[in-house]
């Protein structure tokens, strides 16, 4: 992986989430996130039969995508900016990761408990949350300098 060029790392963890992979890989947030200097993307796509477009273009050089890994902290080392899911694990492994972080809710899950904590981490300036409607939104109006950077110490008092 080259250190140099900045990456974007999405994650869907184990579910099936085609309409954030779909998403990112639209046009538009493709060409607002490569205008902020992102050019390469690793998305691993989890439990789906969704067969993703890798061709670069709209100023990304590289696109990539995997099912699942036994982990993915190497990819979120490497990343320079991270979106993902909401599921707790992701956004605390991220977040552990001191990256930047977009949790994107899935606003199609009836009992989405995972929102609530992506909703109060996001008051509280550890990252951006947003739905895929808004994704394009967030990507034009985010400023990552803003975000507060998440202490092991924070991290132990939300796992207790």
């Amino acid at each position: 992986m080259e250190v140099n060029t900045m990456t974007i790392f999405v994650t869907v963890g184990t579910t099936k989430f085609d309409k954030l992979i779909e998403t990112v890989l639209e046009d538009e947030v493709l060409m607002e996130l490569s205008r902020r200097g992102y050019r390469r993307l690793i998305l691993q796509i989890g439990n789906t039969n969704l067969t993703p477009d890798c061709t670069p273009r709209c100023g990304f050089e590289y696109i990539e995508t995997f099912t699942l890994k036994p982990s993915i902290n190497e990819y979120m080392r490497f990343a320079d900016l991270i979106i993902s899911h909401a599921g707790a694990g992701s956004c605390l492994e991220a977040l552990g990761a001191k990256k930047p972080l977009i949790v994107v809710t899935n606003d199609l899950l009836m009992d989405n408990h995972q929102s609530e904590l992506a909703e109060q981490l996001s008051q509280d300036k550890y990252l951006y949350q947003c739905t895929c409607t808004t994704l394009l939104e967030v990507c034009k109006s985010m400023n990552l300098l803003r975000l507060k950077r998440f202490n092991d110490k924070e991290n132990e008092l939300l796992i207790n």
